[in-house]
């Protein structure tokens, strides 16, 4: 049954609350994790009315009546349930219910989700079929407006294109709760018209405008930055960047995805440097697929937290109640207190989260790590699918970087992966000619990267160098997920099978391909704007795990390998990346050329 807002459902929940009617649920005898206090209530019961708090006391058996469902939480503690508050369900290569379906048994009851994937292929009509399903949903699936497609106009093409109009319709769906992460930060520190009209409409209908200020500069473009309106910031990699975003009013937002492991370095502003930890807030970003089914999502980032030193209930307050409290919606959520939606998990062991049962909206969801509750799937229309145009047959030769006329070697630009975090390094190497062509080196660990256009059949192929992936054979690997643009992105050693890798994307319509010897070596088929797959979770976990071991197997050594490979393309983070146009230092927000 759909929620009732809090005013449809008040007097209910005072008669409950003074036992003048009986509640749906009452837990007894937990011990209440209270997010607001800090502390550690024993001997605590709650009651649910109309899938929301109604009594959080020492004795709720007035509120107990024949009808009544009364579970023993046996001394076990109640924690509120966990909120990711930034994150791109497309990252899991899912869709929203069935990313859904992964998350709920690690105690995930509440997501802010930015569609700008989809939205780089479909416009605004992807948006909404994203912002539909996620309202449907069993927990609370809220929606970032995309701020930013494409996310560098000028550096790159889409499939679509955003603007203020397209954001003002938007923040009248009722699944809206902000503007996406703003990433084009030089544009507002430039006063760039169209941000500063975005990030207006938003103002104006009262919700939050996320950040993304992927700079390690913390001068006057910052301070532009954060002027011009943006509340949160989750690009931080360092201490000094996490201090610097809370100090002029921003939330820190520290993430631990699949491949960004941000949380060690800024959480020391809180356990070395004492800054208010009510000003940070966790995330995960992007997860992969089997990350979600076999380590866990928002349990896992708090679990990291506490490893770090942080109090567990500090940890606890970080992917909660401070979330709620930014997204203008503690009334609702974040914390076990009277009116607020009854999220909740049951928990034997708290500084190891160990997650017994989860609750939403006074329903079990989950217990034992394992889903209980049904969630009805949701179809995709034909208009979703079938978004991969060629145009022509690619072909070896389509990556062929030509040296100058009777030069031996040359020196080149190469995009330098960083395991563990979004940025990468601007290197160069000096690579040698074969036949009139800049040759690969895999001694130096230099292999071919490639943006093949995908969105309208251009037929066009920009070509760079990347290091980093250790390939010692003869492959390739290709994607459709290539943030933010979505082409399809393809590094390999043998260019005959980056064309096959190519080429194969576009007869299953989109997905993720390792290819050696001419041999499809592991496949995940993604025929959802070719960024989503319409299978169950635990099918794409498991393919996609055979794309790694496949990565694995021709050299790859690098953590959640296929997470740096789809972010190569993603034009607004340093120092260096490749899109549909060519090869981009985003330090300066230029297209250079693949030669010096």
């Amino acid at each position: 049954m759909p929620l009732k807002p809090w005013t449809e459902s008040a007097r209910r929940l005072v008669d409950v609350a003074t036992g003048r009617a009986k509640a749906d649920l009452v837990v007894r005898n937990g011990r209440w994790v209270n997010v607001h206090s800090g502390e550690i209530v024993a001997a605590t019961d709650i009651a649910v009315a109309d899938g929301r708090f109604a009594y959080c006391g020492p004795d709720a058996s007035h509120c107990i009546g024949p009808e009544t469902i009364v579970v023993d939480a046996g001394g076990r503690y109640l924690v509120p349930g966990l909120c990711d508050a930034h994150m791109h369900v497309e990252s899991g290569m899912v869709t929203v219910t069935e990313f859904c379906r992964a998350v709920i048994p690690h105690g995930t009851t509440s997501m802010f989700i930015d569609p700008h994937e989809i939205a780089n292929v479909l416009g605004l009509p992807g948006v909404r079929l994203m912002h539909d399903e996620a309202v449907a949903m069993p927990v609370n699936v809220f929606v970032q407006m995309p701020s930013c497609v494409p996310s560098a106009p000028g550096l790159e093409n889409a499939g679509a294109s955003l603007d203020e109009k397209d954001v003002a319709e938007a923040m009248t769906w009722p699944g809206i709760i902000g503007l996406g992460e703003v990433m084009n930060f030089p544009g507002v520190a430039a006063n760039d018209p169209k941000m500063v009209a975005e990030i207006a409409e938003t103002a104006k209908a009262g919700k939050t405008v996320g950040g993304h200020y992927a700079s390690p500069d913390l001068g006057p473009t910052f301070a532009g930055y954060v002027a011009g309106g943006p509340e949160d910031d989750h690009e931080g990699t360092r201490m000094e960047d996490a201090i610097a975003r809370v100090r002029q009013g921003m939330k820190a937002m520290l993430r631990l995805g699949s491949a960004w492991y941000d949380v060690a370095e800024q959480i020391r502003a809180v356990t070395e440097a004492g800054v208010d930890s009510r000003n940070f807030i966790l995330c995960t970003d992007d997860c992969h697929s089997g990350t979600l089914v076999h380590d866990g999502h928002m349990d896992r980032v708090v679990r990291h937290a506490i490893a770090q030193g942080l109090k567990p209930i500090t940890a606890i307050q970080m992917a909660t109640l401070n979330t709620a409290e930014h997204f203008k919606l503690q009334r609702e959520l974040g914390s076990i207190t009277p009116g607020r939606r009854a999220d909740f998990l049951i928990v034997s062991n708290l500084p190891e989260l160990a997650i017994d049962e989860v609750w939403a909206r006074g329903v079990k969801q989950a217990e034992k790590g394992k889903l209980v509750a049904e969630i009805a799937p949701y179809a995709y229309p034909a208009s979703a699918k079938n978004t991969v145009k060629l145009g022509k047959r690619i072909d070896s030769s389509d990556f062929d970087i030509h040296a100058p006329a009777g030069a031996n070697s040359v020196t080149a630009r190469v995009i330098g992966v960083v395991e563990n975090q979004a940025p990468t390094k601007a290197l160069t190497r000096t690579l040698g000619v074969e036949n009139g062509l800049v040759a690969m080196d895999r001694a130096q660990d230099v292999a071919q990267i490639a943006v093949v256009e995908r969105h309208r059949g251009a037929g066009t192929v920009s070509n760079a160098f990347v290091s980093g992936f250790g390939y010692v054979k003869d492959c390739a690997v290709a994607s459709t997920v290539a943030h933010d643009s979505h082409h399809i992105i393809v590094v390999g050693t043998d260019k005959a099978d980056m064309a096959f890798a190519a080429n194969r994307l576009g007869e299953v319509g989109g997905g993720l391909i390792v290819v050696s010897g001419g041999k499809e070596l592991a496949l995940v088929e993604l025929p959802i704007a070719g960024l989503m797959s319409d299978e169950r979770a635990e099918i794409v976990a498991e393919k996609a795990g055979k794309v790694l071991a496949a990565m694995a197997q021709c050299g790859c050594t690098l953590n959640n390998a296929t997470m740096q490979h789809t972010l190569l393309a993603l034009v607004v983070i340093p120092e260096l990346r490749i899109s549909d146009i060519g090869l981009v230092d985003v330090r300066t927000f230029e297209k250079v050329s693949v030669l010096v």
